[in-house]
């Protein structure tokens, strides 16, 4: 059984930080490219970051010089660290794998002005 557990989701202002977490288990985690993605309300779910088995790392455009993905393999974990908040950042977070069609059960960020 493959389960993805998001965490460190919250209300922050204009500007400000958070850093989401994602805890995975019942997956051979060191082999898959790990992804961010977010669903704001009446939207199609987006991609925020990816990070493949090795390290190499893709931003959406509006991620870019603002959020950093990482990912600790000993672990089998996958971040977010967000930083310069925008309202538009506002959504729910998923981590998982869209090779496999699998992803957590998501962690709301808030981001008001």
């Amino acid at each position: 059984q493959v389960l993805f557990v998001e965490s460190g989701g919250g209300s922050v202002q204009v500007g400000g930080s958070l850093r989401l977490s994602c805890a995975a288990s019942g997956i051979a985690f060191s082999i898959y490219t790990m992804g961010w993605y977010r669903q704001a309300p009446g939207k199609q779910r987006e991609l925020v970051a990816q990070v493949t088995s090795v390290g190499r790392t893709i931003y959406a455009d509006s991620a870019k010089g603002r959020f950093t993905i990482s990912r600790d393999n000993a672990k089998n974990t996958v971040d977010l660290q967000m930083n310069s908040l925008k309202p538009e950042d506002t959504a729910v977070y998923y981590c998982g794998v869209a090779l496999i069609n699998t992803w957590g059960q998501g962690t709301q960020v808030t981001v008001s002005s």
